[in-house]
């Protein structure tokens, strides 16, 4: 009797172009799918984050079955589970003696580390592939990014726009003449602004039998376990795409870094969660955008704005995570040191902007990435907040976040704790910010146009503090080094009072009383 290839996919790999799968017949191989313990708990990930990720993997489990491949499920609750996938892939072997494991690389350093050791564990061949699904290959992020010494994603991005032809016109120009229209990008909200709603799902049997699941296996984690609405099959994603084409592609460029109190999702396209677990593909995306513009139904501005968060941003961020691990995970140029507030995981702080941006991410695993950059992540840059916890709670919290998105963004965007490799200047603001691109100022107990005292934005003293306390790493920054004359030119009482009110503030925050993040 022949012996079949061994196929383990992975949570993030629920795509049927992986190329694992690529060239196979059902009757070659058996696929092999697990839920296990390390990987729901090496952060204490949010519940709709963990449901959402076995019930999809459940319902693609089903949908091979249905196309005749043998798929071996281990469920989280059998008895036998060993909690890993190397103690996993050690019983299939047991079992079926494979002629060869094919497995496609992992998203994560650290489960690339433990799939590396196969080879010398199991008494079989093991084929590693490049996951394909990426536009750029690590060798091509190799090739752009060696003899730089910043990496500036922008050069990266037209570089992406030849490869794939995306909004590019005959004569190798971009549409429209310009690469990037990000200067069209920025409106603030328009009063209480309202976009069309997200399309939310109905739990099926599989979704409701994993939420119970999850109900009881992972009671202390952080989140809200319902009401419950991502998609969970390929189906449903489509759908989901579907609507953010029709209903709001036109209006996400000019307010994707506008935030309106309760209006969680606003012209967001909502699909990141579909996207990096393997239910669309970024290329089908791009191509869908792009035949909005040519049909008159979307402007450019906007349907650039979503191809560059995709051709660019996102396969810049996975480039630079694995140019740069395993370093990565531990750089903290700006020696941040303050433990993350326990408000982060309560809500419960009288600044409206943190508490609104916390209640979505605690309901619904998601904040979008302006809350993420410029109100969440903004305040543990300039409050001075240890990247690993900061990096820890990202990861938990959001339901699209893996390591090899999260990592990048947070070290390098958000906290520049890797000095300035990834960006070219830390995004510090103070509460103008926040007031200009948001509705939440006018409701908040702190006033956003005071700037020291009890009752300023907490926002405005602490810019200043972070600024000065950093001052020998970022004074020779040509993007920010002429706001030390500001500083420079303002009285010595108003420069104490800066720095009194940082103190005050910063001394007032509690940690968490409890451990969230790991256990």
């Amino acid at each position: 009797m022949t012996r079949p290839i061994l196929v383990p996919v992975l949570g993030d790999q629920l795509s049927r172009t992986l190329s694992s799968l690529e060239g196979l017949t059902p009757g070659e191989a058996v696929i092999l799918m697990m839920e296990v313990w390390d990987e729901a708990t090496y952060v204490k990930h949010h519940k709709q984050k963990i449901v959402l990720i076995f019930s999809a993997m459940r319902h693609f489990a089903a949908e091979l079955r249905a196309e005749g491949w043998q798929v071996e499920y281990v469920t989280l609750d059998d008895p036998e589970n060993t909690g890993s996938f190397t103690g996993e892939v050690a019983r299939a072997v047991e079992r079926h003696a494979p002629s060869e494991i094919r497995v496609t690389e992992a998203g994560e350093w650290r489960v690339q580390q433990a799939l590396e050791e196969w080879e010398g564990r199991f008494p079989c061949p093991v084929s590693i592939l490049p996951d394909t699904r990426f536009i750029a290959s690590h060798a091509e992020f190799r090739a752009f990014a060696d003899g730089r010494k910043h990496l500036t994603m922008e050069y990266f991005y037209r570089e992406m726009r030849r490869k794939t032809g995306l909004l590019m016109r005959s004569d190798g120009k971009p549409e429209g003449g310009e690469w990037n229209y990000d200067a069209e990008n920025r409106e603030p909200p328009k009063g209480d602004m309202k976009a069309p709603p997200t399309p939310k799902f109905a739990p099926d049997a599989i979704t409701r039998e994993v939420i119970a699941l999850v109900g009881t296996r992972f009671a202390d984690h952080f989140g809200d376990l319902e009401p419950f609405g991502w998609p969970v099959t390929r189906a449903e994603a489509l759908e989901a795409a579907e609507a953010f084409f029709a209903r709001r592609l036109a209006l996400f460029g000019p307010y994707q870094d506008a935030m309106v109190a309760g209006e969680d999702d606003l012209y967001h396209s909502m699909l990141s969660t579909s996207l990096n677990c393997g239910l669309l593909d970024p290329l089908e995306l791009c191509e869908r955008a792009e035949a909005e513009y040519r049909a008159g139904r979307a402007p450019l501005n906007s349907v650039e704005g979503f191809i560059r968060q995709i051709i660019g941003w996102r396969e810049y961020v996975r480039g630079f995570y694995w140019h740069t691990m395993p370093g990565l995970a531990e750089a903290n140029e700006l020696a941040a040191r303050r433990p993350l507030p326990g408000f982060f995981w309560t809500g419960e702080t009288d600044m409206a902007c943190l508490a609104d941006c916390i209640r979505t991410t605690r309901e619904d695993a998601h904040a979008h990435h302006i809350q993420r950059l410029m109100v969440l992540g903004n305040f543990c840059l300039i409050a001075g907040i240890d990247p690993k916890e900061v990096a820890d709670w990202y990861l938990v919290v959001y339901a699209d976040a893996y390591e090899w998105v999260e990592l990048p963004n947070v070290a390098g965007m958000i906290l520049y704790a890797d000095g300035g490799r990834l960006a070219t200047k830390p995004y510090a603001a103070s509460g103008n910010y926040i007031n200009k691109m948001s509705n939440y100022c006018g409701k908040c107990r702190y006033k956003v146009a005071k700037k020291t005292g009890p009752d300023a934005c907490p926002f405005n003293p602490l810019y200043w503090d972070f600024m000065i306390r950093n001052r020998a790493r970022l004074e020779s920054n040509h993007r920010i080094g002429r706001i030390y004359a500001t500083w420079d030119r303002m009285g010595e009482d108003k420069q104490r009072d800066y720095l009194a009110s940082a103190e005050r503030f910063l001394e007032s925050l509690v940690p968490a009383g409890k451990t969230w993040a790991r256990g």
